[in-house]
Formats: structure tokens, C-alpha cells, sequence
């Protein structure tokens, strides 16, 4: 992606050096296919309870460890900064278009374990968005397990993932993503998955709608970005994970709809760039 010259964010809480860092002899590696499934099967991801303390990270010697983020992690957290910004940017103006006030979403950044509005947290659950305090919360180290562990890797890769999280807040703006949780809340469980779906493929499609947008803007995609993207849509498909896990897939068991879906609906949004395509509530499920 272009971005030489593209503003950063300052709606952004940087937490990682609060509190210490990853605990001491715990290494993210292990917990890297957990955290990419709990991000894209789990519903509401803060409803996984980690088997990390969430409270104050200590070294062996029982001393809060101090954190210090390496110049790649750096470069990261200022890419996630720009990229937010251009999601500030082209949702303040589709809102707009909509006779509507678009309130950004805030971003947080982390290391290890954090306390959101809507409890505690930590880096192996993945990104996620809170509707409580409407943050979105990112442990940096995601995207190197990404490209470690899914073969997921580049700019625009990262990017898709965090305009999927801003795509829940628009969604939660919109109201659809509290009347999805109440109608979630009184199914079945089958049914309550199937909702999800929709909403997961929605903000994928809303992710699509922003980067369409953005390079509008800013002309900020390049050859091949387009391609990663579709990449890591392929590759966090609930159909995808399950065979990786466990080597068979349970359908009903989808709550973030399979890869082909993924792709398809994250593809729709990058081509029309319209965000009243998002409709992901009105076709039959197995036409999604």
C-alpha cells in the first residue's frame, strides 16, 4: 500500500508498555492457532476466558517486566495509526452521504493481556472490537503469527484485518450489531452461528467498502494488495481453521462464515465500494 505521507490517528491508546510486557516463559508461538480461531470462530471473543493472567505481567524474579517494542513492531503500530486514520476518513464521509455523524472508533494497542469495557482480555484471543467503550484492541505481534502460522503476510493483508474491526463499529453505529446480539441471545445455538455469520461477512464486506474508498482518496493500493487480502480472507474461513484444527469441519459450528464467503462478500465490497450492498440479513443463509 501507498502510504508515504498518509496522516496517523491520534485517536489511539498505546498501552503497551503499560503494566509490563508478555509474561515471562510464555511464548505467543503456541498460542497462535488458538488466538486465529478465536478470532474468526468464537462469536464474542471476550467470552473466552484465556488460561494467561490478566493481571500484572511479572519476570522470575517477581519484578513487573518492563516492555520495550521492537523497530518492527514500531513501523507496525505506525501503519495501524495511518490505516485508521483512513478509515476515519472515508467513513466520516459515507456517513455523510448517509445524513449521519460518524464517531471513530478508538484504537488500542497491547502487549499480553488488557482490560476493555467489556473485560479482560488477552493478545491470544486476537484483534477484537468492544462495543462498551467502542475501541478496537490489537496486540501488534497478531500479524507476524499471521504470516508465521497462515501464510497470511503483507500490508494490505493487516490493513483488511483492521478495517474488519472498524467494520463492527460501523455496524454498531448502524445499529445492526446490538439487534444482531438480541436476536443472537434468544435462538439456538445453530441459529444464534448463523447470525454471526452475517455479521462477520458484512464487516468484511464494510472492510471491502473502505478500501475501495481509500484508494479513491488516496490512490493507496498497489499490484497485488488486492490479492492479499483475498488471501487472508481464504485462509481465516471457518471451513479453513476447522480442517486445520481438527481435520474435519462442523458446519454448524460456523460463525464467521467459510473462506469461499469470505472472499466473496470482502470481494463484493472492494468492487462496488456501496455500502447499501452490505445487505448480508435479507438473502437465505445458503445463498450468503
Amino acid at each position: 500500500m501507498r502510504l508515504d505521507g498518509r496522516r496517523e490517528s491520534e485517536n489511539v491508546d498505546d498501552r503497551r508498555r503499560r503494566g509490563g510486557g508478555k509474561k515471562a516463559g510464555i511464548g505467543i508461538g503456541g498460542l497462535v492457532i488458538a488466538a486465529l480461531i478465536t478470532w474468526v470462530m468464537g462469536g464474542d471473543p471476550l467470552s473466552v476466558l484465556s488460561n494467561a493472567d490478566l493481571g500484572s505481567m511479572i519476570n522470575e524474579q517477581g519484578q513487573t517486566a518492563t516492555y520495550e517494542p521492537t523497530a518492527e513492531e514500531e513501523e507496525l503500530a505506525k501503519f495501524s495509526k495511518q490505516i485508521l486514520a483512513g478509515t476515519e476518513d472515508v467513513w466520516t464521509k459515507e456517513f455523510q452521504k448517509m445524513g449521519r455523524t460518524y464517531e471513530p472508533p478508538r484504537l488500542v494497542l497491547f502487549t499480553g493481556s488488557v482490560q476493555s469495557g467489556c473485560g479482560g482480555a488477552s493478545s491470544s484471543m486476537g484483534p477484537f472490537y468492544c462495543s462498551a467503550d467502542q475501541s478496537v484492541y490489537i496486540d501488534l505481534s497478531f500479524f507476524s503469527q499471521m504470516k508465521k502460522q497462515l501464510g497470511a503476510d503483507g500490508d494490505f493483508a493487516y490493513a483488511y484485518v483492521i478495517a474488519h474491526e472498524v467494520g463492527h463499529h460501523v455496524q454498531y453505529l448502524l445499529g445492526i450489531l446490538d439487534e444482531a446480539h438480541q436476536k443472537m441471545s434468544s435462538v439456538s445455538e445453530k441459529e444464534s452461528n448463523r447470525i454471526s455469520v452475517r455479521l462477520e461477512l458484512q464487516a468484511d464486506y464494510l472492510a471491502g467498502v473502505w478500501a475501495y474508498h481509500d484508494n479513491k482518496m488516496f490512490n493507496s493500493l498497489e499490484d497485488g494488495d488486492i490479492e492479499e487480502g483475498l488471501n487472508v480472507a481464504s485462509r481465516i474461513g471457518d471451513d479453513y481453521l476447522q480442517k486445520k484444527a481438527q481435520g474435519y469441519t462442523v458446519p454448524d459450528a460456523f460463525n464467521h462464515g467459510t473462506s469461499e464467503q469470505r472472499v466473496r462478500w470482502l470481494r463484493k465490497g472492494l468492487t462496488s465500494g456501496n455500502v447499501a450492498g452490505a445487505d448480508t440479513f435479507s438473502p437465505a443463509y445458503d445463498e450468503l
